[in-house]
């Protein structure tokens, strides 16, 4: 009997051991988000759900976070305290080159891209009445430019310049939330409005559905000279049949909302998270309607203003997407 409980003892002590060594060996990783409502967060879940999936063969366990959006999110991944974070292209730029947010805390030069995810585009409505085909039309009609410090009002002051106009060409330059913009179109306060916002939107959907607003399509050679010149702008469309009335694709362009790490994060944790993604893609692209359109060798390159991670480009390289 004694013989027997010092076996019991001994075998108890080693898998004790065993099954610490398996606890030391799994990682743990978080992606900051946004708030939990948003797109963001929807795409953190998504993610972590597919790399939880296989977390018995990597090792690797993800959680996600709710957070104040991008700016917090490279702050976070900055100062070591999550692996990854999802931010606007635009953000991820100015991160890695220390301008505006970032001007006094300096240029986060370990920033890096992992992929893009949906686009975020300059979305234009005009009422169905005012006979707009295109932006110039809007000289000398009232129109929402959005709140200073917005993302519709920061690419407006992009744009304008870049079309030959002014804030000073419309009639009005409303500032109203994305909340009231919808009714102050329908109720024949402004002619049209910009939003920047991911799709499908609520806030696109009223307008149209209510009082049948129609998309305004935003190119031309201002747009591809921005497109030159400023790396975290990308093309986009609006598909066609979206938004009621609106059958046909609206060509546009925008941010791009980004997956992001640093140079610090281990390059085999950062190609599981893309493995786990992109060799789970259909079910990606089903976990949110904004996912909808998404293909793999746009999101490798579209809004990518960051280097690729280590971890990233090994994986694109054997997919031959690089």
């Amino acid at each position: 009997m004694k013989r027997l409980s010092v076996l019991a003892a001994a075998l108890a002590v080693f898998g004790g051991f065993g099954a610490g060594a398996a606890h030391a060996q799994q990682k743990f990783i978080t992606i900051g988000t946004g708030g939990v409502t948003g797109v963001y967060y929807a795409a953190g879940g998504a993610i972590c759900r597919l790399m939880n999936k296989d977390r018995i063969r990597h090792g690797i366990r993800c959680s996600v976070e709710s957070t104040g959006g991008s700016v917090a999110n490279i702050d976070a991944l900055k100062a070591g305290g999550r692996e990854f974070g999802i931010s606007q292209s635009d953000i991820q730029y100015k991160a890695l080159k220390g301008q505006d947010q970032f001007k006094g805390k300096g240029a986060f030069a370990d920033l890096r891209a992992v992929f893009s995810l949906h686009s975020e585009p300059l979305t234009v409505l005009a009422r169905k009445e005012a006979g707009i085909g295109r932006m110039e039309d809007f000289k000398g009609k009232r129109f929402n430019i959005g709140n200073p410090g917005s993302g519709q009002h920061a690419t407006l002051e992009v744009l304008l310049p870049a079309i030959g106009m002014r804030f000073a060409d419309f009639s009005l330059a409303a500032e109203f939330s994305p909340d009231e913009h919808g009714a102050a179109l329908c109720g024949d306060k402004i002619d049209g409005l910009a939003y920047v916002v991911g799709h499908p939107a609520a806030n696109i959907q009223d307008p149209t559905a209510t009082c049948g607003a129609r998309l305004v399509p935003i190119t031309g050679p201002g747009v591809d000279k921005i497109l030159a010149q400023h790396p975290y702008f990308a093309s986009a469309t609006i598909p066609g049949g979206m938004y009621a009335g609106n059958p046909e694709p609206t060509r546009t362009f925008g941010v791009v909302a980004s997956v992001v790490s640093s140079a610090k994060v281990p390059a085999d944790t950062v190609y599981a998270m893309v493995k786990a993604v992109f060799e789970n893609f259909d079910d990606f692209r089903k976990l949110h309607p904004a996912f909808a359109g998404l293909e793999p060798e746009d999101m490798v390159r579209n809004g990518i203003s960051a280097p690729l991670h280590e971890g990233a480009m090994r994986y694109y390289k054997e997919r031959g997407w690089m």
